[in-house]
């Protein structure tokens, strides 16, 4: 595949909310997430300014390439016509060489060779695909109105055309078990997607959950729930090579106007982030034995998910009799969410050589067992 990581892209979002999708999946309001609610349809003028002002903005300081992202609608379901555009009204900025590529979302049972023919034809080289579960059962009761297969069969196809491939996915949709996510996420590794976002489930004003959830039908996850069930996809993902760009919906004032129930926060991605960080140090310093200490080593802007959000991870440290065996430092080379110890000079010697392959950057797996640990990671 075409790889467009070798610098951070400047993403342009232009946002075109449930345009496309004729689906009433039970979870979405895509005008209150995408916080253009009671907007009208973007016109392709609008997409030139919009792309204008980013391309303004990062002026001289972007490094990476530029990248129009078409969020919140169903991309290949729209009349070809629409397609054509609002693909077109990127066409003079890629002439111009301002623009590199185009990333589009969209359904999976939207995806077929004419289309994803059209989508390279006018420069798209990563498409989205709310696969959300691959789960039957779960499918039908989210209202989804495609099938784990129509999915599968998108993500071969797109790989097969050489475009990136991004799978999204949600956490606590109607009917899904922990076991029955762990499947799902297992399913998707094994189709070697480049990246996945993974989104909690929220309730929201007019959306089918929020009968579902006012009859008592609908329970969303706690926050704790929600943040171990990401954590393990994020560590299942990241150990087999498979980036998760995002975890958690982006705040803004029209989504939580609009939150009804479920596990929302604001910074839910660093919450997940650092229930990572706070097991692989609480497995680093299993073996250091009372009255020792070893010295820990982070990336420089992992500080804050290191110590928790106000001091969460610290303080848990602390009750555990652990905080006294480690003194921390920071590495601006080291690679971000990783941790390596280093032995101090004459002290911990014997412990150190026990660790073996903790001496160094170390990704250390959640537990694995739903049963016992019921979707927590401790």
């Amino acid at each position: 595949m075409g790889s467009l990581n070798d610098a951070m892209p400047l993403v342009i979002p232009v946002f075109i909310p449930h345009e496309g999708c004729p689906h009433a999946c039970v979870f979405c309001n895509q005008h209150r997430i995408s916080g253009r609610a009671g907007s009208s349809p973007v016109s392709p003028g609008e997409v030139g300014k919009i792309i204008a002002l980013w391309l303004n903005r990062a002026g001289k300081k972007r490094t990476g390439p530029a990248q129009v992202a078409f969020y919140g609608g169903s991309f290949t379901g729209l009349p070809v016509a629409r397609q054509e555009e609002l693909l077109g009204a990127v066409a003079p900025f890629m002439a111009e060489g301002q623009v590199q590529a185009i990333r589009i979302s969209t359904r999976p049972d939207y995806v077929d060779p004419v289309a994803i023919d059209r989508l390279r034809r006018h420069g798209v080289a990563i498409v989205e695909l709310g696969v959300q579960s691959l789960d039957p059962e779960v499918l039908m009761a989210s209202n989804r109105g495609h099938s784990a297969g129509q999915a599968i069969r998108a993500i071969c196809l797109l790989r097969a055309a050489n475009l990136q491939v991004g799978v999204q996915l949600m956490v606590g949709l109607p009917g899904e078990s922990f076991l029955g996510q762990r499947r799902t996420v297992r399913q998707v590794a094994a189709l070697c997607p480049d990246f996945v976002r993974i989104y909690p489930v929220l309730v929201l004003k007019e959306s089918g959950l929020a009968a579902l959830h006012a009859q008592g039908r609908y329970r969303p996850p706690t926050l704790e729930q929600a943040v171990a069930r990401t954590a393990w996809m994020k560590n299942y993902l990241a150990g087999r090579g498979i980036r998760v760009v995002r975890m958690g919906l982006q705040p803004c004032p029209e989504l939580e106007e609009a939150l009804l129930a479920g596990p929302y926060h604001p910074a839910f991605g660093e919450l997940v982030l650092a229930r990572l960080m706070l097991h692989r140090t609480r497995r680093a310093l299993r073996g250091v034995p009372a009255g020792e200490k070893v010295r820990l080593s982070i990336a420089a802007r992992d500080r804050s998910i290191f110590q928790g959000i106000r001091s969460a991870n610290s303080k848990r440290l602390r009750q555990m009799g652990l905080l006294e065996r480690f003194e921390l430092v920071t590495d601006p080379l080291q690679p971000r969410a990783t941790l390596r110890i280093i032995a101090l000079p004459g002290r911990f010697a014997q412990a150190s050589e026990r660790m073996g392959a903790l001496a160094g950057n170390c990704y250390l797996p959640l537990a694995e067992n739903p049963r016992s640990r019921k979707g927590h990671v401790r």
